[in-house]
């Protein structure tokens, strides 16, 4: 098999029409040679619509019953790509709205085979640009946050990659493993970056290699709930119990500011989800979020 070939992994939920656009998308790109699509927990509509559509495809569909969170759905496509003693070397990772432009994937594998890292190592870890003029990076208090770019053109050295349209080395999830499965949604891929480049991987975000997302699909007190909950999580797990302190009295203090100043809140703020996320990291509870929150 070719090194320049591609296997792509799609979440998807509760978005058939889109998924299988996305589908067709990847299928119709020379580089990829297999898709595997992970769907979450659909509604039975959605789930015989992604049957339907899939049937006279060579695409895999692996569902999972219930709504796993997107990094457990990534895993269960990656480990079965991971499974295949002889297969691609490089793994594209996508929800099921994600629209790469033209030339995009061609940039992506041009950079994983032969181009060096500003920093002489390898990459274990690529993502393509959403359009923000920003870079990841993450913050040993805030988390995962952005910066400005430094760069138009070329690889800029990110801390993490964008979950929109990322891309894995075989040799990088060998070593250092899946997404952390606690994070549910939000964070994992900040988590992934930071142990790959502890590893002695670099992160790079391909500028000019395009993706767009429509839409974030997730109601919002359940975003503002995982994203609170899981930063103090992966602060905690790469910068220690007084950094993850100090983030979590900054949750509380947001919380009590936004409840008697509302133009500080937060696009996604939520009292209630704020609440609850405090509760569950004083409980060290991980994983899947209470159920009430996405209604």
């Amino acid at each position: 098999m070719s090194e320049r070939q591609l296997t792509v992994v799609i979440v998807h939920w509760n978005q058939a029409d889109a998924c299988l656009a996305t589908v067709d998308r990847f299928l119709s790109h020379p580089l990829v040679v297999r898709v595997i699509v992970v769907d979450n927990g659909s509604t039975n509509d959605d789930v015989t619509r992604l049957r339907s559509g899939l049937a006279e495809s060579p695409v895999e569909l692996i569902e999972l019953g219930s709504n796993t969170g997107f990094g457990p759905g990534v895993n269960r496509g990656l480990e079965r790509w991971l499974s295949q003693l002889v297969g691609t070397e490089w793994v594209v990772v996508a929800p099921h709205d994600a629209y790469p432009v033209d030339g995009t994937l061609d940039r992506l594998i041009d950079v994983a085979l032969n181009e060096r890292s500003p920093d002489g190592h390898p990459y274990g870890l690529l993502s393509a640009d959403v359009g923000d003029d920003a870079a990841p990076f993450v913050d040993h208090v805030f988390g995962p946050i952005t910066r400005p770019a430094t760069t138009d053109d070329g690889v800029e050295l990110v801390d993490y990659p964008h979950g929109t349209l990322m891309m894995a080395s075989r040799t990088c999830l060998e070593t250092v493993g899946l997404f952390d499965e606690r994070f549910f949604a939000y964070c994992e891929e900040a988590d992934l970056g930071l142990r790959a480049q502890h590893a002695g991987f670099a992160v790079g975000l391909v500028r000019g290699a395009r993706v767009i997302n429509p839409h974030v699909n997730t109601p919002s007190p359940l975003v503002d709930y995982l994203q609170e909950r899981n930063t103090v999580l992966l602060v905690a797990k790469h910068f220690g119990r007084r950094k993850a302190l100090m983030r979590f009295a900054l949750t509380v203090w947001q919380l009590a500011r936004g409840l008697v100043q509302p133009s500080s809140r937060a696009p996604y703020w939520d009292a209630r989800a704020r609440r609850r996320a405090i509760v569950d990291i004083a409980r060290q509870s991980w994983g899947e979020p209470p159920r009430g929150l996405a209604r």
